[in-house]
């Protein structure tokens, strides 16, 4: 739909933690939308809609793991870089747990990604698959960057690195396209209910 249609109007761009761009509060007034201009039929706009977002989680996931890679690298990088007392931080125990979790994220992250899209190849909807790799990628990208930013210290709270931009970036991850109060409820009500009309899943 053209933005010079009568009643459309975009009222604001609304930043999303500080980050500025493609985020707008828009107002619809009585539009018409011409029939030439339909995307399927009448009516079903949310089934398209929809149709969009399982595939578009996937995307986001594949990003995340990305993301995540990059503040992974930073995070082993500087553990060996920095000095701290005289000695690398990579020699303290508490840090190789951050290298642990992070890892341990990161591989099962990149497990379920692909898996998930395979369901959806293979002709499903794929709402557990999706809904699961949804919550969980987005909980990875967080506490990985959250690590890396915490291994940096002050360094990783300044634009010296692409961290802090990452942050609120990931963040945003775990509400955009459902949050994950909501994937983790379909989810949890999803699998019980296939046991309940006496059938098993995995």
């Amino acid at each position: 739909m053209p933005t010079d249609t009568p009643g459309y109007t975009i009222v604001r761009e609304t930043p999303v933690l500080g980050l500025g761009g493609s985020h707008c509060e828009v107002r619809y007034e009585n539009v018409r939308v011409p029939a030439q201009n339909l995307l399927g039929p009448r009516g079903q706009g949310f089934v398209i809609a929809q149709k969009r977002l399982g595939p578009g989680r996937i995307f986001h996931c594949m990003r995340w793991l990305g993301q995540a890679q990059r503040a992974f690298d930073l995070m082993c990088r500087r553990l060996h870089e920095r000095r701290a007392f005289g000695e690398p931080p990579a020699a303290e125990q508490l840090m190789r747990q951050h290298v642990f979790g992070s890892y341990a994220e990161i591989q099962s992250a990149r497990l379920l990604t692909p898996h998930a899209a395979e369901a959806i190849d293979a002709g499903s909807q794929a709402r557990v698959e999706i809904g699961t790799i949804k919550v969980v990628g987005a909980r990875m990208l967080h506490n990985v960057i959250d690590r890396a930013i915490q291994v940096y210290g002050a360094a990783g709270l300044i634009p010296d690195t692409p961290l802090e931009r990452m942050y609120r970036h990931a963040r945003a991850g775990r509400i955009y396209d459902g949050p994950d109060e909501v994937h983790i409820d379909s989810v949890g009500r999803r699998i019980p209910g296939v046991y309940a009309a006496g059938g098993t899943w995995g």
